[in-house]
Formats: structure tokens, C-alpha cells, sequence
């Protein structure tokens, strides 16, 4: 599926950005060393990367990149995380929204077309009172659904969201993190905590923007890098890298592609989807009797028909043939997981007395 190069932007900017979402140096002068690599000047970086941030590239005029920080591992930082399923009443959609995204852990939530309707995901920190199942409970109960689903991953083949702007790929780069990078979870260090923490914030465009960050964390900048180096080594941190806004790069379809695996099958599915470079991401998740579905595929495209095109090739080469797609027809949230913040505590706290 070709991806046409989206307006003001160069060959350079694609580099740039190629760069910029596969993993940006963990050294002191991280754009410089970027520039190196490009043949450009650091000052040429810094302000490409400005532009591509704020200066109104792409299809519907923002910046491209959403933020460039670090993508750490739920699951390997001791948090619990599902993706949630709920049936909700057409006339309650707006209300439900408003009470599920005011938790602090649900980073995605959007309508689909589908009876299973809304769909978040949420996350709760290893200290959570309430626990993951409980938290759904009490959403479920405030929001109204009719029905609430729990599918939590069972199993992570792929999950890496890197487009190719240039016009001649696929629209998804290749690569990922999966099951097989991921480690033991291991109890953090105040100070790594610290680190977590700084590191989830967007890093700024500036020559030496790690020294800042050193600072808050009250260490050198070659101490706070070694931090960040580990995480990286240790696959607590998936990458750090800029997450780009998907819509603004021309890439504006993304399907949901829901799979009846039979079980002996799972794994050769799961690693032949993950294979295909439109596929952004690949679990096995829980099924219910309403929901027999056990493996998700994202596929993005720049249009619903290619990405049904996408699906329907893997379905011809795969032999499964039950399956659906879903598509957003909403975004009522979309931001990052924050981690080792009190927001979690405090909402649990408020819930506690409701």
C-alpha cells in the first residue's frame, strides 16, 4: 500500500523522520548526532524537528510528530493492562466516555463499529489497591454498559507503530517488540522511578536536552543516560523514540482485524501477521462465548480499502477465514501512560468512596 509523501515535506524530513521513530541516540547531543548520520548541521535538525512538531506538516495542518520520549513496557514495570470491551447504549456514549477516560490509567478509548461499541485500554500500577478487575468493575458499573469485556493480552507477537512517509513502503515499518524481548519484572530503585518518570516526558528541541531531565533527576547527564541505557537493554523500555500522529502523515485508515484462531494454530498466525508490515500490532487476547475472537491485528493504511485489502491477504495466506474488522469511528481519548504518578492513587481513593 503506497503512502504519498504528505505536503511540506522533503526527502530530508523523511529521513528525519524514519530516524526519529526507530530510536534516537541515548548521548548527551542526540540531534547532533542525528545530524551526523544525515550529513546536516545540528541547528538543521533542531529545526526540522521544531517544524515537524509545531509547524502545521501534514494533511490536516499540525505537526506530525505527537512526542519523542521514551516507550517503556507496562507489563515489565510490574503494571497490569487490558484492553476493555463495552456495550453501551448509543444515547449513554458521550456520558460513558466522560466517566471511563477520567481514570488516569485508560490511555486509549474509541467508539467502533460494533456491538462491543466502546473500547479502552487502561492500566494500574503494581501498588493499586483495587486492583485491575475491580477498577473494571467499578468503570463498568459507572458507565452504564450493558455488557463489559476484559481482553487482556495473553500473549504479544508485535507491537511497533513506525510509518514510512516516503511513498514507496508499505506505510508500516518493519520491526517491533514482542514477547520474546521482554524480561522478568524486577522491583525499580527510587531513583529509576525518578528516571521513569522524566523520561515519559517529551523531549525538547534543544542541543543538550538530557541535561535538563539529569538535573530533575539529581544526577549527571552520564549517569541519567546509563539509567536509560539499561532500561533499554533491559527491554523495561521498548524504545525512545518520536510517536507520530498517524492521520496528519496521510495515513488516515487504521483497522482492528479480529481473528477465530483455533488454538494449535495461534502461535504460526500470530508470527505470520506479524510478518506483514502493515500489521502494527499482533496479540492473543481472552474470547468469550459472545466474542470468539483471540487474536487482534492493527493494520494501518492511508484508506479502509487498502487496509481491507491488507486483511484479506492475510486471511488468503494464513487459511483462517472468520474473522472481522473494526474501525474507529471516534477518538474520545488518546495519550500516553504515565507512569509512577499519584493519579491512579487518587482516583482509587475517590472511587473507594463512591
Amino acid at each position: 500500500m503506497s503512502v504519498g509523501m504528505p505536503g511540506q515535506l522533503d526527502a530530508v524530513d523523511h529521513q528525519l523522520l524514519t530516524m526519529l521513530q526507530t530510536q534516537i541516540p541515548l548521548v548527551s547531543r542526540p540531534y547532533g548526532a542525528i545530524a551526523r548520520e544525515l550529513g546536516l548541521t545540528e541547528a538543521e535538525v533542531l529545526g526540522r524537528v521544531g517544524r515537524l512538531k509545531t509547524g502545521g506538516v501534514g494533511v490536516e495542518g499540525r505537526g506530525i510528530i505527537r512526542q519523542i520520549s521514551a516507550i517503556f513496557d507496562s507489563k515489565s514495570l510490574g503494571y497490569r493492562s487490558t484492553l476493555v470491551a463495552a456495550k453501551v447504549a448509543e444515547r449513554d456514549v458521550e456520558e460513558a466516555a466522560r466517566i471511563i477516560n477520567r481514570h488516569p490509567g485508560v490511555s486509549h478509548n474509541y467508539l467502533r463499529n460494533h456491538a462491543y461499541n466502546m473500547w479502552y485500554t487502561l492500566a494500574v500500577p503494581p501498588d493499586s489497591v483495587l486492583g485491575l478487575e475491580k477498577t473494571v468493575e467499578i468503570l463498568h458499573g459507572e458507565s452504564g454498559a450493558e455488557a463489559t469485556r476484559m481482553m487482556p493480552t495473553l500473549k504479544l507477537y508485535k507491537i511497533g507503530v513506525r510509518f514510512d512517509l516516503s511513498g514507496e513502503g508499505e506505510g508500516v515499518m518493519g520491526g517491533g517488540y514482542n514477547e520474546e524481548r521482554r524480561r522478568p519484572v524486577r522491583e525499580l530503585t527510587a531513583r529509576e522511578k525518578d528516571c521513569v518518570r522524566i523520561l515519559q516526558q517529551d523531549l525538547p528541541a534543544e542541543s543538550a536536552p538530557f541535561e535538563a531531565w539529569a538535573k530533575d533527576g539529581g544526577c549527571s547527564t552520564e549517569e541519567f543516560l546509563a539509567v536509560a541505557g539499561r532500561f533499554l537493554a533491559e527491554g523495561v523500555m521498548r524504545r525512545f523514540s518520536a510517536v507520530i500522529r498517524h492521520r496528519e502523515a496521510g495515513i488516515s485508515a487504521n483497522a482492528m482485524g479480529v481473528w477465530v484462531v483455533p488454538v494449535e494454530r495461534q502461535d504460526l498466525f500470530g508470527e505470520m501477521a506479524s510478518g506483514f508490515s502493515a500489521v502494527s500490532h499482533c496479540y492473543l487476547r481472552q474470547s468469550y462465548p459472545d466474542w470468539p475472537y483471540t487474536i487482534f491485528t492493527m493494520v494501518h493504511a492511508p484508506t479502509k480499502e487498502q487496509c481491507e485489502v491488507g486483511l484479506a491477504e492475510l486471511s488468503r495466506k494464513s487459511g483462517i477465514g472468520e474473522y472481522a474488522a473494526l474501525y474507529s469511528t471516534r477518538e474520545f481519548k488518546k495519550i500516553r501512560v504515565k507512569y509512577f504518578l499519584k493519579d491512579v492513587a487518587e482516583w482509587e481513593s475517590l472511587a473507594g468512596g463512591r
